[in-house]
């Protein structure tokens, strides 16, 4: 058991690029914290987790906490508590203090936290990178390029509509900072095609949500 840890990053089940590199991230403004994924991750972003040379991140299995040692929680991605798995009772107990740095809308389903930096970019590691920047904080080649693949990911390359000059202003940073845009690249082409992206962001901006027997239903 990690029975001295205090403070945990984590983000939402089903955790996509821009969740891990918003955990890697928040992990430079947190450096005590360990970060834990909360539940399953998406295909791509196990098979880069076992196939890249990355592998020196440290990640927490959930299995092997105290939650009764934990007093923070830094929640990255999301702020719903119906999407950070077995993390969600943890959240609503009194004595935890919650962090959250998030770029989606608000939902009924929010928590609340002491720390709330919320802003509608593209991408939260977006949101994080500028904290990083404006702390000078020293970035590795290898953190920069994790930082980019979630920026690109969630952007689809910069041509999602969601995308703002902040997301573009991150990426620079990062290059900088010695970012890999080749392995980025790689690891892109695993994702969806352009006309797949075109569909997928036509899906997102015509989607409605009707509840029913209070089962929420997506059409779209």
């Amino acid at each position: 058991k990690r029975a001295e840890l205090v403070e945990i990053i984590t983000t939402h089940i089903n955790a996509d690029f821009d969740a891990m590199a918003s955990m890697i991230a928040a992990k430079k403004l947190y450096p005590e914290a360990v970060m834990v994924f909360p539940g399953s991750q998406e295909n791509n972003l196990r098979e880069f987790l076992v196939e890249s040379t990355f592998y020196f991140f440290d990640f927490a299995k959930i299995r092997d906490l105290d939650f009764s040692k934990i007093s923070r929680l830094i929640l990255v991605d999301t702020r719903q508590a119906g999407r950070i798995g077995k993390f969600e009772n943890l959240a609503k107990e009194a004595r935890i203090d919650i962090h959250i740095y998030d770029h989606h809308p608000n939902s009924e389903d929010d928590v609340s936290g002491s720390v709330e930096v919320v802003k509608p970019v593209g991408a939260t590691v977006t949101i994080l990178t500028e904290i990083i920047r404006e702390r000078s904080i020293q970035l590795t080649p290898d953190e920069a390029t994790i930082l980019t693949l979630g920026i690109y990911e969630d952007t689809g390359s910069f041509t999602f509509s969601s995308t703002t000059p902040e997301d573009y202003k991150a990426a620079g940073f990062l290059l900088e900072q010695g970012a890999n845009l080749n392995l980025v690249s790689d690891m892109l082409t695993r994702e969806l095609t352009a006309e797949q992206i075109s569909l997928l962001h036509d899906l997102i901006h015509s989607a409605t949500t009707h509840t029913i027997n209070t089962i929420p239903i997506c059409i779209a």
